[in-house]
């Protein structure tokens, strides 16, 4: 019996998309749903970062291109990009902490776009993942990144859960799995 529902799939291919069009479905049923997703910030025609949103209107880096090769402090970095740890943390953890801490009688729905390397970097933010995943108040809709490269502990984690359903976005099937997905989530709330 699935308690969360994950999307995976390639970069691009329309999880944020999906996670917006539930998340949508769900509020204008009543359901009580919290939480983040990431979006692309696009200047001149090129992506030039990530921020993040909460489903509460927030919004604040994750991360940006970085102008120049020669940096003094400690930094996180995934490619092209530098990941702007403490304004993700500021954002998403005392939204994962709070949507922990209610004892509603009907289970929350929590937003996770996405458990990603960037997000990764983020100590608090994993052991605020876990906690979620274990609490039995709340239903987790979240997105991980396909296998590429090395693992990432918690994307395997989550992935290899019994109590995870985990859909696969594709080109094909993208514009059909909507319904199954809202399905998955309604049933994980019963």
């Amino acid at each position: 019996m699935s308690k969360h529902v994950f999307l995976t799939g390639p970069p691009g291919v329309g999880k944020t998309t999906l996670i917006q069009k539930v998340t949508q479905a769900l509020k204008s049923s009543g359901t009580s749903i919290d939480g983040f997703y990431t979006e692309e910030v696009r200047e001149g025609g090129r992506r030039t970062g990530f921020d993040v949103v909460t489903l509460s209107g927030k919004r604040g880096p994750l991360s940006r291109v970085s102008s120049d090769s020669s940096t003094s402090r400690r930094e996180y970095r995934v490619g092209q990009y530098i990941v702007d740890v403490v304004s993700f943390e500021q954002l998403v953890l005392p939204m994962l902490r709070n949507v922990n801490h209610g004892s509603d009688a009907e289970k929350k729905i929590c937003v996770i776009d996405e458990v990603g390397k960037m997000e990764l970097f983020s100590q608090a933010f994993i052991q605020a993942v876990r906690q979620t995943l274990a609490g039995s108040g709340t239903v987790v809709l979240g997105t991980i990144p396909i296998p590429k490269g090395k693992p990432l502990d918690l994307v395997e984690e989550i992935r290899n859960r019994k109590d995870v359903k985990v859909f696969n976005i594709n080109k094909e099937n993208r514009n059909s799995i909507f319904q199954d997905i809202l399905a998955a989530v309604e049933s994980c709330r019963k």
